[in-house]
């Protein structure tokens, strides 16, 4: 199969050959033909499996070959994305495949000022791809008007319902013209999605190109456990060990990022971060340091799970699991993308277990445990199964006894008599306090 033989037009093809663009992947195949017949569509697709290219490629086609030019402060084709990080990354695409054709694409998201942004949209943009918040902002402001809108995108809507955007997406919808045509990409799809679909899609296709929140087999999965208190330790140790390249760590919380961070520079390693707390323009600095070389380890909240593309990552660290079990799709996602492969590491402590037990049930199968000398954990990982259970925690290996060494009360400096011994044992039997241990207490 050829992108030649999905019906593109020349301009497409022939900056897909500029990108080295060769083969159409399953997603691809199956989607074009059916966007550019008009269909709404349903997709669910790994990440890194081209889905963006599956959306753009015929959304970018049907915009050249139909309809007027865009009016000012309009738009033909909307795409909506949860994150800053992935309006910039999927309008970075659009005009990459689009640069051969005379359409304008921008992106618009919160965070940084709203002024440049109206003006970009005074003249009219045929793609603008948004956030749902701002986007709604713009709206209210008379900056964006809907009348030549033809085509919605939802990009990751999943994600959009996890970061609580339930409202703002019902209150785009209800501004859009009821004709239109309607497209949903995700790599999962949840119970609320598919209920959203019923009511926004007419008639769709639905395509699903790998089981239903698996993992890409091209990234090799494990997990080692560790305390808590050791995470930092573990992870400077296998840094240096195993001589690991560029990471993406994803860490629970943004004061924790920055611990790493800290903790990373101060050993002279290059690391950089992005997370909630940090200004839009830091964060796109940040990413492209990363990309750069310029920094090693990248540290991440969940805000960069979606919308980082970053060619040939080698591996994935999971310094914490993730509260939303999806999420660990998405973040490994980040690496093993179109065809090449990569490491996912996700190092594990007692209190995340209910988190590990979700994952192994989403992606129906177990991580591999790897312990890693001198990093046992004191409070062992209880082991989980596929079905979502906490089985019984592992018991510590008893330490065996030396001849001759003080008891309890020796330690204490105290003599442990024969009465105190058998007032315990009586205590555990009955349940009772004994006589003897309290005249014990006076005669010490």
């Amino acid at each position: 199969m050829t992108f030649a033989r999905l019906g593109l037009i020349d301009p497409l093809l022939a900056a897909l050959a500029t990108l080295d663009y060769k083969t159409p992947t399953p997603v691809q195949t199956q989607a074009i033909p059916a966007i550019l017949a008009g269909r709404d569509l349903m997709a669910a697709a790994q990440t890194g499996t081209g889905k963006t290219a599956g959306f753009a490629l015929p959304l970018l086609q049907s915009l050249a070959t139909v309809g007027a030019p865009v009016a000012s402060n309009s738009v033909r084709a909307l795409v909506l994305v949860p994150t800053r990080e992935l309006a910039e990354q999927v309008c970075e695409s659009i005009r990459a495949y689009g640069q051969n054709l005379p359409l304008r694409t921008c992106a618009v998201y919160g965070g940084v000022s709203i002024n440049p942004q109206m003006m970009k949209l005074r003249k009219g943009v045929d793609i603008v791809v948004a956030t749902p918040g701002r986007l709604l902002d713009l709206h209210r402001q008379n900056a964006i008007k809907f009348g030549q809108l033809r085509i919605l995108v939802l990009d990751e809507a999943d994600r959009m319902l996890d970061l609580g955007f339930s409202r703002e997406l019902d209150a785009v919808f209800a501004a859009l013209p009821k004709r239109r045509q309607t497209l949903l990409f995700s790599a999962t799809f949840s119970d609320a999605i598919r209920s959203m679909a019923g009511t926004i899609l007419n008639d769709p296709l639905t395509i699903e190109t790998s089981p239903r929140n698996t993992a890409a087999r091209s990234v090799k999965q494990w997990a080692i456990p560790v305390d808590k208190k050791r995470k930092a330790e573990l992870f400077s140790y296998l840094l240096k060990r195993r001589r690991w390249g560029q990471v993406l760590v994803f860490v629970k919380t943004r004061k924790g990022v920055e611990q790493l961070v800290a903790i990373l520079q101060g050993q002279g390693v290059g690391a950089d971060s992005i997370h909630g707390d940090k200004p839009q323009p830091a964060r796109l600095r940040a990413l492209e340091r990363f990309k750069a070389g310029e920094v090693q380890i990248l540290v991440a909240t969940d805000v960069a799970a979606r919308g980082l593309d970053i060619d040939d990552l080698p591996l994935v660290v999971n310094f914490d699991l993730p509260i939303v079990a999806e999420d660990y799709i998405h973040r490994i996602g980040r690496t093993g993308r179109a065809g090449a492969t990569g490491e996912a590491v996700s190092l594990v402590c007692a209190d995340e277990v209910t988190q590990l037990a979700a994952i192994e049930t989403l992606t129906r199968q177990m991580l591999q445990r790897v312990e890693e000398g001198g990093f046992a954990p004191d409070h062992r990982v209880p082991l989980t199964n596929t079905a979502g259970q906490v089985l019984k925690k592992p018991k510590k290996p008893k330490k065996p006894k030396i001849a001759g060494t003080p008891g309890p009360a020796e330690r204490k400096g105290g003599v442990a008599t024969p009465q105190v011994r058998q007032g315990r044992s009586g205590a555990r039997a009955g349940g009772r306090k004994s006589a003897p241990k309290t005249a014990s207490r006076r005669s010490s």
